[in-house]
């Protein structure tokens, strides 16, 4: 009662208002003040890395998980700037690989310059040049085709995006590439197709971007973090330099995605087929009005019981068909 006595004694009611804004405000200022006490070198061992926006990207969080890119121990792996290498990196055999014909190494150097293009516009040099050696690895294993196009575009007539890479049934070949960045896709195209093998990338066939998870990765040997990709090599034999063995057959019968749709051609009868076809005699041109011309009686229109209509004559067949 003390307490209350004062504040009535208090002139006006903005005293009071002001109380009841501390008594609020208080209890936020005493649970804040023990973070702003930390010293600066516990706050920072606080700090969650991945909440850092200058090294935060789609698929970041796997850098920071514990465990999720440890090398094999014992085991030397590549490391550079764009490289992060998770097991030993053996390199896939060197060979050239050149078309049977001048169309035919146009055609292989096309499609991989697509590939590198829209899988890697943006990454830098190790990672364009990964993407192309796992297109070449592919060609030299018997579990993929043996030609640069066939590897590329597998699949690519699948409407569930369901293709081997992605870019060959999901539209993006719709976009115009820019013309920068293409040259520099087919230089590191020519380059590999040349025999200038990626050491790094090992003997991988399969790779995916950090943004995602696929469920085949489990199945599969992580060899290297390159740019924004994960490669991966087959386990067993198939992961072997003796796997990738098949020879460039250096005929490439196709040069871009297959078509997901045909026109329908109409089916016509047999006995359709073995008639002589005769053209349809020309139907004549309708006769040029005259003045005051009124439809023959089978063309007038049916009695509707409507009034008589109050057009003049000579403007009351305006609009009517001729025939």
């Amino acid at each position: 009662m003390g307490f209350l006595a004062q504040l009535q004694g208090w002139k006006g009611h903005g005293a009071i208002a002001l109380i009841a804004l501390l008594l609020l405000v208080a209890p936020r200022l005493i649970t804040a003040a023990p973070l702003d006490m930390l010293d600066g070198e516990q706050s920072r061992s606080l700090a969650d890395p991945a909440e850092d926006s200058g090294a935060n990207f789609p698929g970041s969080a796997f850098f920071y998980a514990e465990g999720a890119f440890d090398p094999v121990p014992g085991v030397a792996t590549v490391q550079s700037e764009h490289v992060l290498g998770l097991d030993e990196a053996k390199a896939a055999p060197a060979m050239v690989f050149r078309g049977l014909t001048g169309l035919d190494s146009y055609r292989a150097l096309n499609c991989l310059t697509s590939a590198i293009y829209y899988e890697a516009a943006n990454e830098p040099d190790d990672g364009q040049r990964a993407v192309a050696q796992v297109v070449l690895n592919r060609v030299r294993s018997p579990l993929w085709p043996n030609t640069v196009c066939g590897v590329v575009y597998q699949g690519s007539e699948r409407t569930d995006y369901k293709c081997q890479f992605t870019f060959s049934c999901d539209g993006a070949m719709a976009r115009m590439p820019a013309a920068a960045a293409w040259v520099r896709a087919r230089r590191v195209a020519g380059d590999a197709l040349a025999g200038k093998v990626y050491a790094p990338v090992g003997l991988a066939t399969h790779y995916h971007t950090l943004a995602v998870r696929p469920l085949w990765s489990s199945s599969l040997q992580a060899v290297a973090v390159i740019g924004a990709h994960i490669f991966y090599r087959n386990p067993g034999f198939n992961g072997t330099a003796a796997a990738f063995s098949d020879p460039y057959l250096g005929r490439e019968t196709i040069s871009g995605p297959a078509r997901t749709s045909w026109p329908a051609r109409p089916v016509q009868p047999v006995e359709m087929l073995a008639t002589p076809y005769t053209p349809p005699a020309p139907t004549p041109a309708p006769a040029a009005p005259r003045t005051g011309w009124t439809p023959a009686p089978s063309l007038q229109p049916a009695d509707d019981g409507l009034p008589e209509s109050t057009i003049r004559p000579e403007y009351r067949n305006s609009g009517r068909p001729l025939i």
